[in-house]
């Protein structure tokens, strides 16, 4: 397999990691503290092509790939995990799928400004009684002459808060299984924002509890009829993707913020003391580095 990235993914990966080092790690910290919004973080992420990475140019995209779209994810969620969540279930869960399955107008009325970062999209599966299990939810939709009259409840909805537009899956039937789930969209004043969850990290990333009772018209009905299913299988199929990219960049933030605490402890304690302080944080990373296993002194080695 060939592994080696292209030119423009390169150019993509480098100019998300300059963005992400310069305007979004210095302000994660006060972001998480304070549980704020980064919407001029957003707005920028927009402008770069950053928030529809795999929408093609014609529909205000970047226009490239799924590896371009993980490296952008891995230096995004690098600098800030909160930050990484909003871009993820925005790009992934909402954009890619109006792509796959929207009609033309849904994606110049949509896609569009959600690609270009001026609007922000969530994804409404999980309810208070059922979560990726598509085929348990109890939110209704029932046809109403030329629209569709929407009814439920969605729990744990990242990006619920500020969203603009919402996929929402709901069942016409419950009889029918995954064959009564269809996929709408919801604009923001046809939903509400009934509380939003605390949690115990990523504080500027919204989790919210959102109510829909509301009538919209049909041409909102996201594919077919009967086609939600299909639709949130392969939504999160692609948020698979961005969630291993975001993990891999939590985790080199995770693994240099250790060794950065460990080589500063060698200004403090003594040789012994030091190296049993870099033995257990090489240990608590997986024993990512392997040469501290080999230097460490026999007793330490003996110990774990």
């Amino acid at each position: 397999m060939h592994l080696d990235l292209t030119q423009s993914q390169r150019l993509i990966r480098d100019a998300a990691r300059d963005f992400a080092k310069r305007d979004v790690a210095p302000r994660a910290p006060d972001l998480d503290r304070e549980k704020t919004f980064p919407a001029n973080l957003v707005a920028r992420m927009g402008e770069m092509g950053f928030m529809g990475i795999a929408v093609p140019q014609a529909l205000g995209g970047a226009g490239g790939d799924r590896l371009s779209e993980a490296l952008v994810m891995e230096e995004i969620s690098h600098a800030c995990a909160a930050t990484g969540t909003i871009m993820a279930a925005h790009s992934s869960l909402v954009c890619e799928p109006i792509l796959a399955f929207g009609t033309a107008a849904q994606k110049e009325a949509f896609l569009r400004p959600l690609a270009r970062g001026e609007r922000l999209g969530c994804f409404a599966l999980t309810e208070p009684g059922s979560g990726s299990d598509a085929t348990a939810l109890t939110a209704g939709a029932r046809r109403d002459g030329d629209g569709w009259v929407l009814k439920g409840t969605k729990r744990f909805i990242t990006n619920g808060a500020e969203a603009d537009v919402c996929i929402l899956l709901a069942t016409t039937d419950r009889a029918k299984g995954q064959k009564g789930l269809c996929a709408f969209l919801v604009e923001k004043e046809e939903f509400e924002v009934a509380r939003v969850e605390e949690k115990m990290g990523l504080h500027a990333s919204s989790c919210a509890e959102l109510n829909f009772d509301c009538r919209v018209p049909a041409d909102r009905l996201l594919g077919k009829e009967g086609q939600g299913f299909a639709i949130a299988m392969e939504a999160l199929d692609g948020g698979r993707i961005t969630v291993g990219a975001q993990a891999v960049g939590i985790a080199r933030a995770a693994l240099e913020q250790a060794t950065s605490h460990r080589e500063g402890r060698k200004a403090v304690f003594g040789a012994y003391t030091t190296a049993a302080r870099e033995f257990a944080v090489a240990f608590r990373v997986g024993k990512v580095d392997l040469d501290h296993l080999a230097e460490a002194p026999p007793s330490l080695r003996k110990r774990c």
